[in-house]
């Protein structure tokens, strides 16, 4: 990111100085870093929100259920890790917690399971079948998108959450790929373990996980509340009242519309009051204290945001100083001739090249070009799943195998890059199917 961030600042001001738009450069550099901070406090109530709900979700157990669920299919796609080694349990709750956007429950187990992996490892400083598999997963990372629905919700999109399902499944469409790629990449000879030896290592240099955080998701995961019957059946009927209202409204919906349209527009409705209703009632029976949850999770939302402020202003002011010099216009204009008659559009593309590098410069380029193109545009929601269609793989390759002193990668990089390809495709058929109807760029 360093020298992504150089390179913006460099470019603009050559491209302003040659250009004569200076003027505009000086502009746009002080009102991008204001608008990143009015951006970053709007952010604080929907951030505050979703953390409370988070917090009601693993007061519940939910991290622990959904791990459980994970586990048939986690044994068949890691067939060299037996099902009752750490390994297992904690490459499990890493990618459950990921599912449900839990960033800082997921970091610690994922490093945990990479430190487990590295004992079942004969062959130390090279990557294992297993470890590439987990590292191109976590690139691909299929995770609820609430970042985002805050940031289009600020932003004064009418559908925030009309992204969640599409970006699932652009997610999904990418993890596909890198499961497929490491699966066939690791039968090929030239990764064949047999060509690497022990890579000589210093193991005073092993990054262990945080003790304390590891605990505390240990701990969070391990969450047990205590169930009564009739919390149970007051949930149950309020599911039932909800399912009867929906069915109600879709059967009232204009004979008109297709299904498909249907569907769309009530998953824009009703997805997201739906999904906050869902975690209130199942903490509601499960035992747990809802309101108590909530506020004591969502207490961390503004310094959640403080702590993002310094990304935010890096990189929108690179970001809008490249926009202002005119080197965006330029980029667009060379890439246009190729990416347009694949149908994916040029403004898109800064986003689809830095989401692999950095999540805060995904987040800062995504929040320019919401502003810029309008957060309900076809632009505006192809940036918006291409958000979460995949992970920083460079960050997340650095700090997983760092933990145990990777250094041989083998098919790990090539599998994870696959997956960086994959995602954007997803995301743009998603987007043409979901969102074929929406103004390529809002007016004005």
């Amino acid at each position: 990111m360093n020298w992504v961030f150089l390179a913006l600042i460099v470019v603009s001001v050559l491209t302003a100085a040659f250009n004569g738009t200076m003027p505009k450069l000086t502009e746009a550099t002080v009102m991008s870093a204001k608008s990143a901070v009015e951006l970053a406090l709007g952010l604080i109530g929907q951030m505050t929100l979703w953390l409370g709900l988070v917090g009601v979700l693993r007061e519940a157990g939910l991290l622990r259920s959904l791990a459980n669920v994970l586990r048939p299919v986690m044994s068949r796609l890691f067939p060299e890790v037996p099902v009752d080694h750490p390994a297992m349990g904690a490459m499990i709750l890493n990618l459950a917690a990921n599912v449900l956007g839990l960033g800082n429950a997921a970091t610690p187990f994922g490093l945990k399971a990479m430190q487990e992996l590295d004992k079942l490892n004969t062959q130390k400083g090279v990557a294992t079948n297993s470890m590439a598999l987990f590292l191109a997963i976590n690139t691909s990372c299929i995770a609820l998108p609430l970042t985002v629905i805050g940031v289009r919700a600020t932003l004064g999109s009418k559908d925030p959450a009309g992204i969640i399902v599409p970006t699932l499944l652009a997610a999904s469409f990418s993890t596909f790929f890198a499961v497929l790629a490491c699966k066939l990449l690791e039968r090929r000879s030239i990764f064949a373990m047999s060509r690497y030896g022990a890579v000589e290592i210093d193991a005073t240099k092993l990054k262990a996980p945080d003790a304390t955080a590891l605990e505390k998701a240990e701990e969070l995961a391990a969450v047990a509340p205590k169930t009564s019957s009739w919390r149970q059946v007051v949930a149950v009927a309020i599911g039932v009242a909800v399912l009867v209202a929906l069915v109600r409204d879709v059967l009232a919906a204009p004979a008109s519309q297709s299904a498909f349209d249907t569907s769309r527009a009530y998953l824009s409705g009703w997805l997201l009051p739906l999904l906050i209703l869902t975690i209130v009632t199942l903490g509601f029976g499960r035992g747990v204290k809802v309101y108590e949850a909530f506020i004591g999770a969502a207490k961390d939302g503004f310094q959640t945001v403080i702590s993002i402020i310094p990304f935010l202003v890096g990189v929108l002011v690179a970001i809008g100083m490249f926009r202002a010099s005119g080197a965006m216009d330029v980029l667009v204009n060379v890439l246009s001739p190729v990416v347009t008659p694949l149908g994916f559009p040029p403004e898109a593309l800064p986003m689809a090249l830095i989401r692999p590098l950095s999540g805060s410069g995904a987040l800062g380029v995504m929040s320019d070009g919401l502003k810029a193109y309008g957060p309900d545009s076809f632009v505006g929601y192809l940036l918006s799943v291409l958000n979460g269609s995949t992970e920083t793989t460079f960050y997340v390759l650095a700090l997983y195998f760092g933990a145990v002193q990777v250094k041989a990668l083998r098919h790990t990089l090539a599998a994870c890059l696959v997956a960086d390809f994959a995602g954007p495709i997803g995301a743009l058929l998603v987007c043409k199917a979901f969102f074929a109807s929406a103004p390529y760029i809002s007016p004005k």
